[in-house]
Formats: C-alpha cells, sequence, structure tokens
C-alpha cells in the first residue's frame, strides 16, 4: 500500500511529465485563472444591481445585467477553452508514459515476463494510464480550479465582512480532517479493487488464448466459476469504495456547507436587526458561500479518483522502474563472421537454485548440423535460450568464432541468429510485411525467400498474393503455411546461424515432406541446431546430442547412437513402433 510518501513521489514524477508542455500548460493556467476571477467579479455585479437597479430600473440598470449575463458567457468560453487545453496536455502526457512503459517492456528478459501474467501488463498500459489521463484533464484542473476559487473568494469575503468571513474560515480544519481522514481509509481499498481488475484482464487473456484447449477439454464451467469469484471479489471491493464515497464526501461535506450557511443566516439576523443590511450583500454572501464550500466539495468528491490515479502511477511507473533486462551485451564491433558455435562447461539454472543446464559442453561449426533430444525437461529448449542471450548462464563459457557470446552487441548477436520456433507467430499486417519483418529489403528479395522454401506456390494462388492480409497469430492461414511464411522470414534476415526449435512437431506427415525440403536449403552453408521430437528429422545430423535432466548423456551420429543401444535406442524404437 502506498504511503504519504510514496503518493506525494509519485506525484512529483507525474507532474515531470508537464515539462515538455510548459507553454500549453501556463496557457490552460492563464484561462482556468481568468474564469476563476470572472466567477468572483459575477456576485459582486449582481449584489450592485439588487441593491441599486432592482426597484429602480433604467438604462444604466439594463447596462448592468447585459454586463452580468455577458460575465457568464465570456466566462464559459475561457472556461471551454481552457479545458481543451487541460485535455490537450492530459493526453500527450498519457502519450508519454505509454511509450516510456513500452520502451521498458521491450528490454525486459523473459524471467520477468515468466512470473508476470500478460493481463496484467496490458492492464498497466490501458487501464491504469487511463484513469492517470483523467486525473489530468479532470482532477487536476478541478484542483488548481478549487484552488483560485477559494483564494479569490476569500479574498473577496475579506473585503466585504472580515468577521463573517473569520467565522466561516472555522469549519476549514473540519474539512482537512475528513480529507485526510478518507484518504486514510481509501487507499487500501483502492489498491485493491485495482489489483483486481488486472487480475480479471489476466484471467481473460488467459481464457481467450486457451479457449480451443477449454472448449476441448470441457473446462467452460471450472473457468466461469474462477473468473465469477475474482469478478465478485472486485465488486465487493468496488462497494466498500462507493460506500466511503457516500459517507464523506457527498453527505459530510453537504453537511458543513449546511452549517456554514446557519452561521451566515444567524450573522445576518444580528447584523439586519442592529445595524441594517441590503439584499445585495447578502446575496453575494450567499453565493461566496457557495463558490467557499463548492469547490472544496468538488476537491473532496474527486479525491477518490486521485488516489485511484496515484494506485495506477504507481503501477505504471512500477513498469517503468522494472530492471529485469536481458542479460547485458557489451556495446563492441565485434561481427559474427563464419557462426561456429562452443559450449565449453556451461551451467545454467532460472531461479539460481535448481540446475536446468550441467556442464554442458559442444561444438558447431559453418555448414553443419547437430541436433539435442531428450525427453520433456531435459534442458533442449534452455540451450536455445543461453545461445539467443534470453538468460544469463550462471558459468562456463559460450564462444561464437571464438569470441564470449556477451562481447558481441545485441544486435550484431540476434541478426545473425535465425530462430525458426514450434508454433510461429505472425504479426496482423501483410504476408509481405511478415516476411521482411519491416527490414529495408525489396520486393524481388522477399519473393526470392519465399521462392526459397518453396512458400511462394501457396501465395501466388492467394487472390492478392504478397499483400494478402495476415490476421492475428495467422489464424487464417495452415499450420503448414505458417511455419513456411517463418522459414521465409527467417531466410530473408539471411542469419548465419539457424535454430530450429521442434519446427516440424505440429506438422501432418505430408505437408512435413515439404518443409523438410525447404529446411534442407536452408541449412545449406549455416550452423545449424535442431531441438527435435520426431527422431526422423534429424538422422542426417553430423552430431546428436541425448540430454537427461540437463545433462549430455550420449552423443553421436543416428547409427552410431542406435549402435549404442542406450537411451536414444530406446526412444528411436518407441517411436518406429508408433509409426508401424
Amino acid at each position: 500500500m502506498q504511503n504519504k510518501k510514496e503518493q506525494l513521489a509519485v506525484l512529483k514524477r507525474l507532474m515531470s511529465y508537464l515539462k515538455p508542455y510548459g507553454l500549453l500548460t501556463f496557457l490552460a493556467l492563464s484561462f482556468l485563472l481568468v474564469t476563476t476571477i470572472i466567477k468572483s467579479v459575477i456576485p459582486l455585479v449582481a449584489s450592485h444591481f439588487i441593491d441599486q437597479y432592482l426597484s429602480n430600473l433604467n438604462h444604466l440598470a439594463i447596462t448592468v445585467l447585459l454586463a452580468y449575463y455577458g460575465l457568464y458567457i465570456l466566462q464559459t468560453l475561457v472556461q471551454y477553452v481552457g479545458n481543451l487545453l487541460f485535455a490537450r496536455v492530459s493526453y500527450s502526457i498519457v502519450r508519454d508514459i505509454r511509450h516510456d512503459a513500452f520502451a521498458n517492456m521491450e528490454k525486459l528478459g523473459m524471467s520477468y515476463f515468466d512470473k508476470t501474467p500478460a493481463g496484467s501488463i496490458v492492464s498497466r498500459l490501458t487501464n491504469d494510464t487511463e484513469t492517470i489521463s483523467d486525473m489530468f484533464s479532470g482532477i487536476l484542473s478541478s484542483f488548481i480550479s478549487a484552488v483560485f476559487i477559494f483564494l479569490t473568494t476569500l479574498y473577496t469575503m475579506l473585503v466585504l465582512d472580515f468577521r463573517l468571513t473569520a467565522l466561516v474560515l472555522l469549519f476549514l480544519p473540519l474539512i482537512f480532517l475528513l480529507v485526510n481522514l478518507y484518504r486514510k481509509k481509501s487507499v487500501k481499498i483502492i489498491e485493491k479493487t485495482r489489483s483486481l481488475l488486472s487480475d480479471i484482464n489476466s484471467k481473460l487473456a488467459e481464457n481467450i488464448e486457451g479457449i480451443r484447449i477449454i472448449q476441448a477439454f470441457n473446462q467452460e464451467n471450472r473457468l466461469q466459476a474462477e473468473f465469477d469469484e475474482i469478478n465478485q471479489e472486485h465488486l465487493v471491493y468496488a462497494n466498500r469504495s462507493v460506500a466511503l464515497d457516500a459517507l464523506f464526501l457527498r453527505p459530510a461535506m453537504s453537511l458543513l456547507k449546511l452549517l456554514g450557511y446557519a452561521v451566515l443566516m444567524a450573522y445576518f439576523g444580528y447584523r439586519g436587526l442592529y445595524l441594517g443590511i441590503t439584499a445585495g450583500t447578502m446575496y453575494a454572501f450567499i453565493q461566496y458561500i457557495n463558490r467557499l464550500f463548492d469547490p472544496l466539495i468538488e476537491v473532496t468528491q474527486n479525491f477518490s479518483t486521485l488516489q485511484t490515479s496515484m494506485v495506477s502511477a504507481g503501477r505504471v511507473f512500477a513498469l517503468i522502474d522494472e530492471r529485469t533486462y536481458e542479460p547485458l551485451q557489451k556495446d563492441s564491433q565485434a561481427k559474427i563472421t563464419e557462426g561456429n558455435i562452443r559450449f565449453e562447461h556451461v551451467c545454467f539454472s532460472y531461479d539460481g537454485k535448481h540446475p536446468i543446464l550441467d556442464d554442458i559442453s559442444f561444438s558447431v561449426n559453418k555448414g553443419e548440423t547437430i541436433a539435442f533430444v531428450g525427453h520433456t525437461g531435459s534442458g533442449k529448449s534452455s540451450i536455445i535460450n543461453v545461445l539467443m542471450r534470453f538468460y544469463e548462464f550462471q558459468s562456463g563459457r559460450v564462444l561464437l568464432d571464438g569470441v564470449d557470446i556477451r562481447d558481441y552487441s545485441q544486435e550484431e548477436l540476434r541478426k545473425n541468429i535465425g530462430l525458426v520456433l514450434q508454433d510461429p507467430f505472425l504479426y496482423h499486417g501483410t504476408i509481405k510485411s511478415n516476411i521482411a519483418m519491416y527490414q529495408d529489403i525489396s520486393d524481388d528479395q522477399v519473393q526470392a525467400a519465399a521462392a526459397f522454401v518453396d512458400a511462394d506456390s501457396f501465395i501466388q494462388e492467394l487472390p492478392q498474393g504478397y499483400n494478402a492480409p495476415v490476421s492475428e497469430r495467422g489464424s487464417s492461414f495452415s499450420t503448414g503455411q505458417r511455419q513456411l511464411l517463418a522459414f521465409a522470414r527467417t531466410v530473408a534476415s539471411q542469419p548465419k546461424i539457424l535454430i530450429l526449435d521442434e519446427a516440424t512437431a505440429n506438422i501432418d506427415s505430408e505437408t512435413e515432406s515439404l518443409v523438410q525440403d525447404s529446411l534442407a536449403k536452408m541449412r545449406q552453408g549455416r550452423t545449424t541446431i535442431a531441438i527435435a521430437h520426431r527422431l526422423s528429422t534429424i538422422q542426417d545430423a553430423n552430431c546428436i546430442y541425448v540430454l537427461d535432466k540437463g545433462r549430455i548423456i550420449e552423443s553421436g551420429t543416428h547409427e552410431e547412437l542406435l549402435d549404442l543401444g542406450g537411451t536414444y535406442h530406446k526412444m528411436y524404437s518407441l517411436q518406429a513402433g508408433a509409426l508401424t
């Protein structure tokens, strides 16, 4: 839960985003000040009209009356422009905050995404930033306006009657006491409400992502119950927040306002009885009592939204400040020329406690292909994670062309490694943009890459060809077509190292034949590492490594491992038996 010091730090940081928009903010505040001054003058004009002209209408009375309504119109116009300026500043700030949050998110390492639900991140970048927008566009202007109105009204009241003003000011400590009490009680409830909203987003994202599995295994009722439980808890805390608002905001503040009226009436009764008082002066004071209390009531009513904004801003800043980055790479000029890879006694653990890779050593050179096989959890994909620098290894060395992998820049490393996953990911866009991946390559190069892996055969059959739209995750294409597009994307980037992480695991046998031909072309002249489930796909590898519990227990060619009669032989026999 945020304490007062943390809230002030968050508010100060939010205010720092105003710096690039100093001129706009100054103009918005200027219009706000002008609006406040006009509001303060209007009761004086009305008071003058009541006392001087209400019972004696003449041409001057008409002038004063026109001035009264003219001031109202002017106030409306000035306030409208001020609100527009505040809104423009607000949306610009939210854009900047989203930019900072997204930019930092893109740098974060896999370990952060392993422990953070996607829905929670989405909630911070959407719901929480929108709440911040509400603060700048509405609440901030409301707070500043309240300060201006309070000060100008207080000054005018002091000029008119300082004794009555002193009586009214006796209520201020009670108001501040209510605000402080509300702040202390509301912040915990608001934080819990925002957290539960994030949980709802996470549950939604998880269910949408896995809807096929959910329906296939008849899990709708169970997941509906889980969602309803979170949704109900959110309702409970939302109701608590509403109840707190209803108690502290409108009734309590309105009661203080009524007490102010009572003091005003008693005072005017005394003045009218002994000293005399004009109707205009009485009208002006009633209006000023409203103008004194209404901004305070509005501020108090907006305090709930302010608290929510502080909590939301804290959640967004936590994402911006997150430092679970990818492993650090040197900003060097070293270049990968051949793509020769060497692991020397590498040990790796995701959590620093339980070893996933234990004393892994192997080497593979340009033009060669090696493969890793083993049961689930044996460490196959972890080798890829280490090589791609998604995670930092604890000990040993990983060399590329004889140079420590940490001595290459991240850009140099990533552009020379082509990664093809089991489940190919396609972006919303076109076939051409998915193959080019927004690199500066020509249409001819895109088409050449597609032709190289035999993807052009189905692309040319599409009405729009390479400009055919690709829906989210490429759901309009078959698994085989998506995989061929992923191959074309990899070829277009011209990597020196090719990593195949069970690239054919989800493809039917007929499509696999076409894919294998494409893979054979892709492997020519490149260093290739394959993670394989189907052992039939890696029989021509120069060396096959068998992993078990993070250790290499067997290595050799396909024939050598069969002759060895060990784990590989058993795995191959089981698969061969399943096919016969």
